[in-house]
Order: structure tokens, then sequence, then C-alpha cells
């Protein structure tokens, strides 16, 4: 499919980016790695050009990155290298070394990043994909209470579309997301929710997983990856709805479908950026059954099918008052049945 952000060709099929995957951060035997002090500025205000072979040492596109931030000003002589910014590469995963980065590999998040910055950055250094502004607060919803103001941060030039990689089984879902409206989430080691989730859908299968605050879907991914006839993702943020949806697309070689119809448009849906009531956004046609929903999960029982007792994942953001999470699984429990965890 066609980029919903830039129109390119940044959203690629699971097995594509897969097979790219062993050779797109390694150095040819040309490249060199120079390991700079992170939290010192840049001695000299110069950078290592990329290898013939295209790729640079992650440290060497980071001083690229200062010395362009220093010329217009968005960092001062005293500001260390770590100030640039945060790197997110494309795709990104647990690595055991620092990347050599090809071109359009890295999303750049910054607090200190101008306008003006950001496009002589894009234009200038290859390895930059996009470049994001940040601002305070994590993107989407942070609360599931009614109301909540949803955040997110800024695309200031390029495009911020990105994936994670995320092993299920023997397998590895390609996750897309558009990373100033979706948070960043860091798998903790040995994936622990993906774990959580292969052991409640069990064996024999649940009949319906339900992913209730999908995010971009890794968790409703996972379970239609693991054999669950039927699975029903949703988001009240319109972000994690379309993602979610794309994403059943970009994996779909996992899965017993035939072909996948979103129903929404994303430009349309950043306009009304919040649902309660949930709206269909994409489905699945074939011997597995997966939907997307956009709305609150505190009204998904209208689409939940009748005693199927679900399994459900309620991944939400506000889960440190245990109070308040424990009433709502009991909530959950009471009018929908089946059993429900918290990721």
């Amino acid at each position: 499919m066609d980029c919903p952000v830039c129109g390119g060709d940044c959203v690629r099929p699971a097995h594509e980016v897969l097979a790219a995957l062993p050779t797109r951060f390694f150095p040819c035997p040309s490249c060199r790695m120079q390991v700079l002090d992170k939290r010192a500025p840049l001695p000299v205000l110069t950078y290592p050009e990329p290898c013939s072979c295209g790729k640079r040492f992650i440290d060497g596109v980071f001083a690229h990155l200062y010395v362009i931030m220093r010329e217009e000003g968005d960092l001062t002589r005293d500001d260390p290298l770590i100030a640039v910014g945060s790197p997110l590469v494309h795709p990104g995963f647990a690595m055991d070394r620092p990347p050599f980065l090809p071109e359009k590999s890295l999303v750049l998040l910054s607090g200190k990043v101008t306008e003006k910055t950001a496009r002589r950055i894009a234009a200038e250094v290859p390895e930059v994909q996009g470049v994001v502004q940040t601002s305070p607060g994590i993107p989407g919803l942070a609360s599931h209470e009614p109301g909540a103001v949803p955040r997110s941060h800024t695309l200031l030039a390029g495009c911020d579309v990105r994936a994670d990689l995320v092993p299920v089984g023997e397998q590895t879902l390609v996750v897309y997301k558009q990373q100033s409206v979706i948070h960043v989430e860091f798998p903790r080691a040995g994936y622990p929710k993906i774990r959580s989730v292969a052991a409640r859908v069990g064996k024999p299968l649940a009949p319906l997983f339900v992913d209730a605050c999908s995010g971009p879907g890794t968790l409703g991914l996972a379970a239609a990856s693991l054999g669950v006839p039927h699975v029903i993702l949703n988001d009240a943020w319109y972000a994690a709805a379309f993602w979610s949806a794309v994403n059943i697309g970009v994996n779909r070689r996992y899965f017993a479908v035939d072909d996948v119809k979103i129903c929404a448009q994303y430009a349309k849906m950043a306009a009304c950026p919040v649902l309660r009531v949930p709206e269909k956004v994409a489905e699945t046609r074939g011997r597995q059954v997966l939907e997307v929903y956009q709305g609150d999960f505190q009204n998904l029982v209208s689409v939940i099918p009748r005693d199927t007792g679900p399994v459900t994942a309620l991944d939400i953001f506000d889960k440190q008052d245990q109070g308040v999470v424990s009433a709502l699984l009991r909530d959950w429990q009471s009018r929908v049945g089946g059993s429900v965890f918290v990721p």
C-alpha cells in the first residue's frame, strides 16, 4: 500500500522487511566505526561521510545532526551529543551492537529541533527518514477516562512511519506505526506481553481474542498468528486503530485470510481522532476472522458476539491504580464474560 503519511513505499509486507534484515545494519569491509562520547559536546564540528556502501555508523550520523543543529542555533556549544534527540531505527528490534545505518533508516525525535533545521536535516542527512519535534506527554490517549485529551508530537520533515519487530514463536511480526502520534514502547527482555498472550489463548485455542486497547495491534496480531480463529482489535485513538488495520495486511502471510478490507481513510479518521461508539475500521475474509474497531473499549460489548467466552487483553495506559484496574476487570467480566487480563 502507499504510505498514508508521505505517499511513498514506506509500508512493506513483513516477508520483504525480514528478508532484508540480515544485512540491513551490518557494515561492509570498508565501513569505519568511531565511538563518540554522548555525554560531552562534539569536540570538533565535523562528521564522517557515508561509506561507499551507503551506510554510516550511528555515532557519525549523530555527529552530522549535531553539526547542523549547532549551525542553526538549536544547540549551544555546551550541549552534549545526546541533546540531539532520540534515534528510532527502522525496523526496530533488540540489537547486540550499535548499527551502521543505511539510507532512510532513522526517525529522529527531538525536543530541540526547529522546522527549518528539520527540513535541512531531511535534505542533507541521507540516513534520516523523518524528523519529529517532541512535546510534553505521550502521544495518543494516556487515560481511559472519558474526556481525556489526546496528545501528539509534530512531524516537521520527511516521514515518521517506521516498524518494530516482535517475535511470536517461530514467526516475527512487523508492526508499523506513525511515530509522532503513537507512543514509543520498547519491548522488555523476553517479550512478557507476548508470552502472556500465548499462555492465555491456550491449547485448545480460545475461540475469540479481544485486544481491547490495541495500540498498533501487537497483541491481537500475536493471537492471530498463534491461530485464534476470531480476533477483535480496538482502540479509541484513530492512529492506533488505523495502524492495527494496516498491520493485519502487512503480516497477512501469518494468518488464514484471503483479503483485508480497510473501511476508513487515515485523513478522515484524523479529523475525528477519538470515538466512543465503536466503528469498524477493517475486516478480513477467510478461515480466520480479524476485525478492527475504533471506539471506547467499555462500549465494545456491542460488537462482541454473545456467549463466546473471549480471552480479553486490557492493556490500558493508566494501570498504576490497582483499584481502578480491578474495577475495570470486574466490570468487563460481568458484561462480556470469558477471561480478561492486563498484560
